[in-house]
């Protein structure tokens, strides 16, 4: 028998890439190509004034064919979620591309109608959920005080002060809800995911945890690591979340304002697609020596984790998984992070180290200066699953589902 050809729906994807959804999807079907014989297709979104709406335009890149529908900006809240041309425009590329599996990655703005339309064919669906898009009007459980929600589980009524119009909202919730239910496996990157989603009425029982791997550092990394230390043997920390409250950054500015050292690095990374984020920021105020990484690629992402020796991860929400977390355990670089939901799953975790959600800025200085404190100290590297060890993993559950369609 030929290995499957996959139709993964992702809102973006090469060449127009963007967030970690967009990297997992993109490297895992790589992977499927490279290590599994898959043929993989790929459909995602654009939004360009210049081409009529929902025409669509073929691309590929590295490999894979990418079909973008050209979506206008001016869509109605129901289009957001349910959008009867976009649903047509895939209804015909399942028609022409016959694909044995429809995987449904990350799919908002593009919608439901990517489960609909598959039905209509009779095309198995994997569908994958990375954050709470599908119970959540706001996708990530962020009110709009921007605190963390944290309703489990999710009860739409308990929503009326976050959402503009709560009968829309209702209608919504129950549409994906029902939609939910014609995938034949639902994925979720941690078992908080799984948990939450399920237990909020998401299609109970048809979960199933699938981590999300990472890249594994480059064979010279160790050497650059300890290059650097040498050169500099002060205690290096990183932080990649961007100048948010929802991420931590108030948090980690009063922390380190109220030390009593100056001996460390920061380096921040712009992870913004026009270099703003730390624009207007200056740190001529706190101790220490700050500066600005650029953002960076999968491809060059040592490039940033061989400076430091310690990320911060102060999320002040709960997540559905960590990438930067793995990333750096995977480079023996130490973490301190928050109790903040899947992103605490990991074999590097220590639950008397997590710093509680909303806890005083006095609990990071606490452990900020212990780093310090006890800097130099080598860091144990933590087995994490690479995109390889993912894409094995996906090709387990494709092939369950696929004897289950001929059964």
């Amino acid at each position: 028998m030929s290995a499957p050809h996959i139709l993964l729906a992702n809102v973006f994807f090469a060449p127009f890439s963007y967030g970690g959804a967009t990297v997992v999807a993109e490297q895992v079907a790589h992977a499927l190509i490279r290590n599994h014989d898959y043929r993989v297709t790929a459909v995602s979104m654009c939004c360009r004034y210049d081409l009529a709406p929902y025409v669509v335009v073929k691309s590929e890149q590295n490999g894979i064919t990418n079909y973008l529908i050209n979506v206008p900006a001016s869509r109605s809240y129901g289009e957001l979620y349910d959008n009867p041309n976009v649903t047509s425009r895939l209804a015909e590329l399942m028609a022409t591309l016959q694909p044995d599996l429809v995987h449904a990655h990350c799919i908002q703005d593009m919608g439901t109608g990517i489960l609909t339309a598959a039905a209509t064919q009779n095309v198995p669906v994997i569908l994958s959920i990375h954050d709470f898009w599908w119970i959540c009007d706001r996708q990530f459980m962020i009110k709009v005080d921007q605190q963390y929600c944290g309703q489990n589980p999710v009860r739409i009524e308990q929503c009326k002060g976050c959402v503009d119009n709560f009968w829309a909202a209702k209608m919504r919730f129950d549409h994906v809800q029902k939609i939910a239910e014609k995938a034949a496996r639902i994925t979720y990157p941690s078992s908080f995911a799984l948990d939450l989603c399920e237990a909020s009425g998401l299609a109970p029982g048809s979960g199933v945890v699938w981590e999300n791997g990472v890249h594994h550092p480059k064979q010279d990394f160790f050497q650059r690591q300890a290059k650097r230390r040498e050169k500099d043997n002060r205690l290096s920390f990183g932080f990649v979340g961007g100048p948010s409250q929802i991420k931590g950054w108030p948090l980690i500015k009063r922390a380190f304002a109220d030390l009593d050292t100056d001996d460390f690095r920061m380096v921040l990374v712009d992870g913004s697609l026009d270099g703003t984020w730390w624009k207007d920021h200056t740190f001529k105020d706190l101790p220490g020596d700050w500066e600005v990484h650029p953002r960076f690629s999968q491809e060059k992402m040592d490039d940033f984790y061989a400076e430091i020796d310690v990320l911060l991860f102060m999320s002040q929400w709960k997540e559905t998984f960590g990438l930067a977390i793995r990333e750096a355990l995977a480079r023996g670089i130490a973490v301190i992070q928050t109790d903040s939901g899947g992103t605490t799953e990991h074999g590097a975790v220590s639950s008397d180290r997590l710093i509680p959600i909303g806890a005083p800025a006095s609990q990071l200085k606490t452990q900020i200066k212990e780093m310090i404190n006890g800097h130099p100290r080598e860091q144990a590297v933590h087995s994490v699953a690479s995109f390889d060890d993912q894409a094995r993993e996906f090709d387990t559950i494709v092939g369950d589902v696929l004897a289950e369609v001929k059964r």
